[in-house]
């Protein structure tokens, strides 16, 4: 399985009322390959407390499995360096998927505690399916990674304003 770049994404709701858009959306991305929702687990918790966890994947059962032999193998050959390490970190990481989810259990994430009365959380694993290929093209001519972020429009405001304040010194 190609495996794109995984992105981890935490949003904040203050006001959860769902409706199916952001579901939609994804749902869309999803049939044109764009994006795959590895695993997503949102948390909303009423004015009272009571909590409601939501899990969902794109996945597969088999292709869990399979991202988990694939993230297992590269921690095993990180940590010992050798095939034997990575072969021991694909079949710890395919077993880690028995449950048929990355995010949750229990124990993993404090969300219910962190988030405040009447509101909600969601956290995603999001692969970039669409990076594929592109990735694929730069290693075949040769290019490997320096560095890579990502631009939000925050970034841009603060950019414009650092001018704004460079130009009204000079």
């Amino acid at each position: 399985m190609a495996l794109g770049p995984v992105q981890l994404l935490v949003i904040g709701f203050d006001d959860p009322e769902f409706k199916g858009e952001i579901r939609e959306e994804l749902d869309r991305l999803r049939e044109n390959d764009v994006v795959r929702l590895v695993d997503l687990l949102v948390v909303r918790k009423d004015e009272e407390g009571n909590v409601e966890r939501i899990h969902h994947t794109d996945l597969s059962t088999g292709e869990l499995e399979e991202f988990g032999a694939t993230v297992g193998a590269l921690i095993g050959l990180g940590a010992g360096g050798d095939e034997e390490s990575m072969e021991a970190g694909a079949v710890l990481g395919a077993a880690a998927m028995d449950s048929g989810e990355v995010l949750g259990g229990g124990d993993t994430w404090y969300v219910d505690d962190a988030i405040p009365n009447g509101t909600a959380a969601a956290i995603a694993l999001i692969e970039h399916r669409w990076a594929v290929g592109l990735r694929g093209a730069i290693r075949d001519a040769g290019g490997f990674h320096l560095a890579d972020a990502w631009v939000h429009p925050a970034d841009l405001v603060a950019i414009g304003a650092l001018a704004a304040e460079e130009a009204a010194a000079h």
